[in-house]
């Protein structure tokens, strides 16, 4: 059994997909990030990143609990525990550990700050609102590109990499709108046929599940998103 703490956030969508395709037993503990349960004692014991997604395996290694988090870790982790959605020959292997790369050093921080500019920084960011939506798109370009010639980000085969990358990718339209997703016809139709996979139905419910159980950020209080954020009386410079 596994156990995954998490919320809503993309991050964690991503394990729940992962969880769900290899077919792994788990329980989900809600971690209320908008209430700051990331900050309580217990859980800065399992990650002093004060981060989700994390996960407790209680048959890791040598059939021992392991505590695994940050998102890419604990995918690789599960796909080399399962055998699963990670080629075994090497160029496939690399191929899928790239494109899985662009996502967790690309993708994924442009735009965690472009929403952040866009949802919770006080007026006056016109510069960092165009930069971080210029590098989302340029992301986007090279996803869209990588598409055209390839039916899965690794290669040919449905991996990590696309389940890195899905969480992300589907929300295009409500961030960034409608004319801007018609911009990626390959990555839109990619983000489709992976939306229709039952274990991605399966793992999307489940999401909404624990959303249901756990803050939103529109209702987080102010001092909880001050620390979130690293301002206020929690900014150190």
């Amino acid at each position: 059994m596994i156990d995954l703490y998490g919320m809503g956030s993309p991050n964690v969508v991503k394990i729940f997909l992962a969880l769900e395709e290899m077919g792994l037993a788990y329980k989900v503990i809600p971690l209320d990030v908008f209430g700051g349960a990331q900050f309580d004692a217990a859980f800065l014991k399992l990650n002093p990143n004060a981060k989700v997604p994390l996960i407790v395996d209680h048959d890791g290694p040598g059939g021992a609990p392991y505590t695994v988090f940050e998102s890419g870790a604990i995918l690789l982790y599960l796909a080399e525990k399962t055998g699963k959605l990670l080629p075994r020959e090497a160029r496939a292997r690399s191929d899928t550990m790239q494109w899985m790369m662009v996502q967790m050093t690309g993708l994924g921080p442009m735009f965690g700050q472009f929403v952040h500019f866009m949802r919770f920084a006080p007026p006056g960011n016109d510069y960092a609102l165009s930069r971080y939506r210029t590098q989302v798109r340029r992301v986007l370009d090279v996803l869209e590109a990588r598409l055209q010639d390839q039916p899965y980000l690794g290669g040919a085969e449905y991996s990590i990499a696309d389940i890195a990358t899905f969480p992300w990718a589907r929300n295009i339209g409500a961030l960034l709108g409608k004319p801007t997703e018609a911009d990626y016809p390959k990555l839109m139709a990619w983000v489709a046929g992976i939306a229709a996979r039952p274990a991605v139905v399966r793992a999307l419910a489940a999401v909404d599940e624990v959303r249901a159980r756990t803050t939103a950020f529109d209702k987080a209080q102010p001092k909880v998103l001050d620390r979130i954020f690293g301002r206020g009386d929690f900014a150190q410079a």
